[in-house]
């Protein structure tokens, strides 16, 4: 019998369908990035997921979150998402969180239940913290790297964070990873040179968190495509993908 999952169980087999399905993922930020990260997990038919975010849809969002449209805007980003994934899937089991994750708050979070961790967030010692509490758990994790300032979304690339070059979020968080000694961080990045701005950046007043003077510009189709790439690379990594 049809589904909404029928054409990915014709590519993947229904083993691997199964694994999904029964496969718990964190979506740490529901932004850009983040939103297309949870709309492919969810389109790709994993069970279970914990989405974590505590900003609301602005109007600026509207031009490149797959959440934010006229109708959501001042709506909790992630209770939109979660009707959004409930639409497309009923018999998902999401939990969403209105909060930001932060070293102060990482104790609300159990990541040896996760099979899998996406860091979509936007300072530095969160990344860091969602790293070393993967690390701990024993927990795969991927990290998004900068995708603001950009306009050429062929240019992501996933590589370890070793391995990174160009994106000045990459080197910080590279050099950040080896002050502490962490290794073998699997991130997604671009090689294309951040675009100097033609408009000065408006205020981050929604995440006073971020701790940035001035929010970078985005189009539609960049951060979109590194939410795509994540949620490839982890659909592929809980059913042991190989290309032959």
């Amino acid at each position: 019998m049809e589904n909404q999952f029928t054409r990915s169980e014709i590519l993947l087999g229904s083993d691997s369908m199964e694994i999904l399905k029964n496969s718990r993922v964190a979506v740490f930020g529901v932004g850009g990035v983040g939103g297309y990260v949870v709309e492919a997990l969810a389109r790709s038919g994993v069970g279970h997921i914990d989405i974590i975010d505590n900003d609301t849809v602005s109007i600026t969002n509207i031009n490149r979150q797959i959440i934010a449209t006229l109708s959501s805007v001042g709506k909790y980003k992630v209770d939109v998402m979660k009707e959004r994934i409930i639409d497309i899937n009923p018999n998902a089991e999401i939990n969403a969180f209105r909060c930001f994750y932060l070293p102060e708050t990482k104790n609300q979070f159990d990541f040896s239940k996760y099979d899998y961790v996406v860091d979509a967030v936007d300072t530095v010692t969160a990344k860091i913290q969602l790293i070393l509490q993967a690390k701990e758990a024993g927990t795969k994790i991927i990290c998004s790297m900068g995708a603001g300032n950009k306009l050429n979304p062929s240019m992501f690339e996933v590589a370890d964070i070793s391995e990174t070059s160009v994106c000045p979020l990459a080197r910080v968080m590279r050099e950040a990873c080896k002050k502490r000694g962490i290794r073998k961080v699997k991130v997604v990045y671009s090689k294309e040179k951040p675009i100097k701005p033609q408009k000065s950046g408006l205020s981050d007043i929604q995440n006073p968190q971020a701790g940035r003077r001035d929010t970078p510009g985005s189009m539609a189709f960049v951060p979109s495509a590194a939410g795509l790439i994540i949620a490839s690379e982890v659909v592929k990594d809980l059913i042991h993908f190989k290309f032959i």
